[in-house]
């Protein structure tokens, strides 16, 4: 029997990419339904309303993306979001003088809570799931308890939340700095010895521990940086409405789960696009925004989102990279199949002519 060839790395890496085009495919075909039956959805004053809306769930979602590349899901988004935007809150005293050490002092306290979460995670082995519930839930507490010591109407510095809706270029500062934070996590992951490491642990984490990765570290890593994210969603966000409350963080528990599934991460670990994330989360808040713009019932709205949710979990990168397997297979194991039929067809030609020159009939006796 013939030995099957080993794919090449051109179909290989096309094979892969599979998994991210939908989401781009989705974008493409909701803007066209909302140039129909929505066009106020894309005027500029909505526009430029979605862009930074997007930035805040991208951000979040890029740190869940870094989760799920472990194989995990972090349910503690809400409680840092709130808590590092009351912190910040706290620390500067509306005062753009404090503004730097209370941004400092907020994303150091949401990196704090990430390490605590990692070291439960990576080196005791505790259930993600689990973990990250519990921390979301005690830092929502502490965010309650820290609340009372900071007005209600207490807002961040007048100077950053201008900062914040200054426009360049067309687009709001969160915009751009979401761009290069997604810019640099895609040249991070894809490019780098450090990114390929922590796509192998994800993938098959005794594998990289019998090859010598750190697979502790790079749990523990994981769960900082994607809290850093979430704490840096959280300011951001509170720039932006100026007054954050204690309900800041509550639409983004399922938003970022949603955006890194439709992005087409594996859930298993390992494969991820962070440019595929932020056009997910590009989908769902603009869907949002034609749903607003159609007047539709809130009722209705909460039902479109989730049926939209469930499809793209439906086209999630997982079955799309299934099914092509199952075709690649299937494609290979009919030649596979012809190659054997044909070789037992030679065989038998062969038989018979062997057989042909050893075996005749007698002839007349002389």
């Amino acid at each position: 029997m013939r030995t099957r060839a080993m794919p090449s790395s051109i179909l290989t890496s096309a094979v892969i990419a599979s998994r991210y085009i939908p989401v781009w495919i989705a974008n493409a075909l909701l803007v066209l339904a909302a140039l129909a039956i929505a066009p106020d959805s894309l005027s500029r004053a909505s526009f430029s309303a979605v862009l930074p809306l997007t930035s805040f769930l991208a951000i979040a979602a890029l740190g869940q993306m870094l989760v799920v590349m472990t194989g995990g899901i972090d349910l503690s988004v809400p409680g840092i979001m709130t808590f590092s935007a009351l912190v910040l809150v706290g620390v500067a005293h509306g005062s753009d003088d404090r503004l730097a050490l209370g941004i400092v002092v907020s994303l150091a306290v949401a990196s704090l809570i990430g390490l605590a979460k990692g070291l439960l995670v990576g080196v005791l082995k505790f259930n993600s799931l689990i973990v990250t519930l519990a921390a979301g839930q005690i830092v929502q507490g502490v965010a309650i308890a820290y609340s009372a010591s900071v007005g209600r109407e207490s807002a961040v510095p007048p100077g950053f939340s201008a900062w914040i809706t200054n426009q360049v270029l067309g687009a709001s500062w969160s915009f751009w700095v979401t761009l290069v934070i997604t810019l640099v996590l895609v040249i991070l992951l894809r490019y780098t010895e450090l990114g390929r490491k922590f796509q192998s642990v994800g993938a098959n984490q005794l594998a990289a521990w019998i090859v010598g990765i750190r697979v502790n570290a790079y749990i523990v890593f994981a769960h900082v940086a994607a809290s850093l994210f979430y704490g840096l969603s959280g300011v951001l966000l509170a720039g932006f409405i100026r007054s954050p409350s204690l309900d800041l963080g509550a639409p983004y528990l399922l938003g970022p789960i949603a955006a890194v599934v439709i992005g087409g991460a594996s859930l298993t670990g390992g494969l991820a696009s962070a440019a595929s994330t932020w056009g997910a989360a590009f989908n769902l808040t603009l869907l949002s925004q034609v749903l607003r713009v159609l007047g539709l019932p809130s009722a209705l709205q909460f039902v479109v989102f989730g049926a939209a949710i469930i499809g793209g979990m439906i086209i999630s990168g997982d079955r799309i990279i299934t099914a092509i397997e199952n075709l690649l297979l299937g494609t290979s194991r009919l030649k596979d199949i012809e190659v054997e039929h044909s070789g037992i067809f030679e065989d038998d030609k062969a038989s018979e002519s062997a057989v042909g020159d050893t075996v005749r009939p007698p002839g007349p006796v002389s």
